[in-house]
């Protein structure tokens, strides 16, 4: 082929892949400045809708994956593009706005211990700039969604650790975004409050917003039968359909 054919389809290539995706990662890379690498090759689509399991023992490049798609680091090669956005073209100033399309939950919830569950909610969207009125419109919605509205005044240390990361929940999911990012957040909590996070998160997936989930916990994947992209050694070895947390033969 000549340099022009080769060209076109790379573009064409591109064009397929980022259709209707909210994440598209094509021949993504990372290698840190002391010469470790932490992803190398990793070539992904994730549709819009998509729940998604990333999963591989620790080392294997789930948390430089994460951070790629919020430009916490940078590809030393291939493309990221999230939202729409090549994160490679976003400019600095940017990337706040990026930043908002996705809603990130973490296993230690990250709560704001002297703010009301109202109050660390309502944080997220004053640090925005958002009115009062919106806030005062959103907050109780987004409680509503995760089941904590009779809670609103409570502090952090008066809930439980699956209450926690309810509020965890709401408060990332206070900019609508297209992506919820929720990286081990049953690794906290016991097997029946896990199991019931997990059917929030399957309610938020439900109403159209794209889930990527970051888990050791092999009950849950096998359970729920989605897409699981497994890491080793920083590349990406298996996405599968419908799949188990283990390759099945």
């Amino acid at each position: 082929m000549t340099s022009e054919e080769l060209a076109a389809a790379a573009t064409g290539r591109e064009a397929a892949a980022t259709r209707e995706a909210v994440i598209t990662m094509l021949d993504a890379a990372v290698t840190y400045p002391n010469g470790k690498t932490a992803l190398s090759d990793v070539d992904v689509t994730i549709p819009r809708g998509d729940f998604v399991f990333l999963v591989g023992a620790s080392g294997a490049g789930k948390t430089t994956f994460i951070k790629l798609l919020i430009r916490e680091v940078q590809p030393t090669g291939g493309r990221v593009i999230v939202a729409g956005k090549d994160l490679a073209r976003l400019r600095r100033r940017e990337v706040p706005r990026l930043r908002r399309r996705i809603g990130i939950v973490f296993q230690d919830f990250r709560l704001l211990p002297a703010k009301t569950v109202f109050e660390n909610v309502a944080f997220a969207l004053e640090v925005t700039g958002t009115s009062g009125a919106e806030i005062r419109r959103r907050v109780p919605m987004l409680l509503n969604l995760v089941g904590l509205h009779q809670h609103a005044d409570h502090l952090p240390t008066q809930l439980s650790g699956g209450e926690q990361q309810r509020v965890a929940i709401a408060r990332a999911l206070v900019h609508d975004p297209a992506i919820l990012i929720a990286d081990e957040p049953t690794g906290n909590l016991d097997p029946v409050t896990s199991w019931e996070i997990i059917q929030l998160l399957i309610q938020i997936n439900v109403l159209g917003t794209t889930v990527l989930m970051a888990t050791h916990n092999q009950e849950i994947v096998n359970a729920m039968r989605r897409r699981v992209l497994a890491l080793e050694d920083g590349k990406l070895v298996r996405d599968e359909p419908e799949a188990a947390y283990e390759r099945e033969y």
